[in-house]
């Protein structure tokens, strides 16, 4: 008996073991030693409800910037227009005398406010990522320079922040400079909103508007171009550094009828700060955002950010560095009246000292060695 109850127990162990190897083979994980799940693409992941009060301050910063630049030019037309239809139609009358005696004001380097410019909220803004200027060489405040900026990201961050406000120290790290960064003739136009840009030190990009702030006498004057302008805008999307400048040459032209020094600026880490849906060219999207682009003058990318209170999709910018390093500048020589010849030549000077400039500091952004510009 004792024999049949043994082999019974071998019997009974035999099966046990066979049936666990098959579950383990099926399931080969435990409740114990099963990986963390990874969070289904659908899952909103929401802000800690304990956040310190110094990062919803540089929250509300961003978002007060994000509602600028979206939104209040429409809210300062509205205002206009409901204004002159309202009991106090007399005081839109006067602003629109005012509106018409100051209209070429964004041509002729516009009208800064340094109270604005110095305003404590925008050193919540510049945490809010963090966005740090970087100087290389001193510059002559004694001559006029283009900074050429890049690359021009979605909403150009790290140019205003570096170059309208002084949160960075542009002032301290460039005495005797006034920065001027160019946007679009089309928002000034827009009432009130004019204004309130041409504070922070915003002026026209037309040639008129380049062309005063370059024949200043005396120096002094940095006008910020984002060369890229609104195409570059497009392709502005994590790890991208493709760079449209091939076949931009109007601020080299410039540069050169009025002997203006040429930097290269680059802004690492102004690609990260949105996605952006695959709209590669020649895509029926990518169409449609060039035809657009081509009516408005301004880009439309399909972006997508964080909110305010979760971090899964919004316009709010993920809290990315952003490394603004300003190179050396070029040398220009004063031709009045430059040729294509003198005009490419000066051009592949250009090229060649921007790419300089990554490679001397995109270890400093944790970028690797096979990480390298490319120019369209």
């Amino acid at each position: 008996m004792r024999v049949a109850e043994r082999d019974q127990a071998c019997l009974r162990s035999l099966i046990v073991r066979k049936v666990s190897a098959r579950i383990s083979a099926r399931f080969p994980t435990t409740l114990h030693d099963s990986p963390p799940a990874k969070p289904s693409p659908m899952q909103i992941r929401f802000a800690p409800l304990y956040v310190p009060l110094r990062r919803r301050l540089q929250t509300a910063a961003v978002l007060q910037w994000i509602f600028s630049f979206l939104g209040l030019a429409q809210c300062c037309l509205a205002a206009f227009i409901l204004l002159s239809f309202s009991t106090w139609w007399m005081a839109a009358l006067l602003y629109a005398g005012w509106l018409w005696l100051d209209w070429d004001t964004p041509n002729r380097g516009g009208r800064r406010c340094q109270w604005l410019r110095r305003w404590g909220v925008w050193e919540h803004f510049r945490d809010y990522f963090p966005i740090k200027l970087v100087k290389t060489v001193d510059l002559d405040p004694g001559k006029n320079y283009i900074f050429g900026f890049h690359p021009h990201g979605v909403l150009a961050t790290g140019a205003f922040c570096n170059f309208c406000t002084e949160s960075t120290g542009f002032t301290g790290l460039f005495p005797g400079l006034k920065s001027h960064l160019l946007m679009l003739p089309f928002w000034f136009r827009v009432p009130f909103f004019r204004d309130y840009i041409m504070c922070g030190g915003l002026v026209s990009s037309s040639k008129s508007s380049l062309s005063y702030l370059l024949s200043r006498p005396q120096g002094g004057n940095v006008a910020v171009i984002a060369v890229g302008a609104a195409p570059e805008a497009l392709d502005a999307r994590p790890g991208a550094l493709t760079l449209q400048l091939q076949k931009r040459k109007g601020f080299i032209k410039l540069a050169l009828r009025h002997g203006a020094q040429l930097v290269p600026v680059f802004s690492f880490g102004e690609n990260e700060l949105f996605d952006q849906i695959q709209n590669p060219t020649g895509s029926p999207l990518r169409t449609l955002q060039d035809r657009l682009q081509s009516i408005m003058g301004i880009a439309l990318p399909l972006i997508n950010g964080r909110g305010v209170f979760q971090y899964s999709f919004g316009l709010m910018p993920h809290r990315k560095a952003i490394l603004t390093v300003v190179g050396k500048p070029i040398q220009v020589a004063t031709c009045p009246s430059p040729e294509s010849e003198d005009i490419d030549a000066l051009h592949k000077v250009y090229l060649e000292h921007l790419s300089e400039l990554f490679e001397q500091h995109k270890h400093e952004y944790g970028l690797q060695e096979h990480h390298h510009l490319t120019f369209t």
